[in-house]
């Protein structure tokens, strides 16, 4: 989990997120993700720039373009440490569910 930090603090800007939505449906390039935003194509690069350092996109060059598309590892990174809350919280509730069950009895009451 060498990036989660990264990826939640990249994760805490709107704009980011709405780049990574965008990359859900597929490979972009800058001017391609620029068109939806009222921001300069250097501003959407400078995100990208902090998407890509905290490892939840990739680029490659394809001529003078250098198209993105969402990073799997970081997802599933994201997703795995998630899956270890969900987890715990499912444990909790069972507890919870323990202790009720064992005061209904208490009472009297089947």
């Amino acid at each position: 989990m060498i990036h989660l930090d990264a990826a939640f603090s990249a994760l805490a800007d709107p704009t980011r997120r709405a780049i990574l939505a965008r990359l859900t449906l597929g490979e972009a390039t800058v001017m391609e993700l620029v068109e939806p935003f009222d921001m300069t194509q250097p501003a959407i690069s400078r995100h990208l720039k902090v998407l890509e350092g905290a490892g939840l996109i990739v680029r490659r060059v394809d001529g003078t373009k250098r198209p993105c598309r969402l990073a799997p590892a970081a997802v599933t990174e994201i997703d795995q440490w998630l899956a270890m809350l969900r987890e715990a919280l499912a444990k909790n509730y069972n507890r919870l569910d323990d202790v009720l069950a064992a005061m209904k009895t208490e009472k009297g009451n089947p």
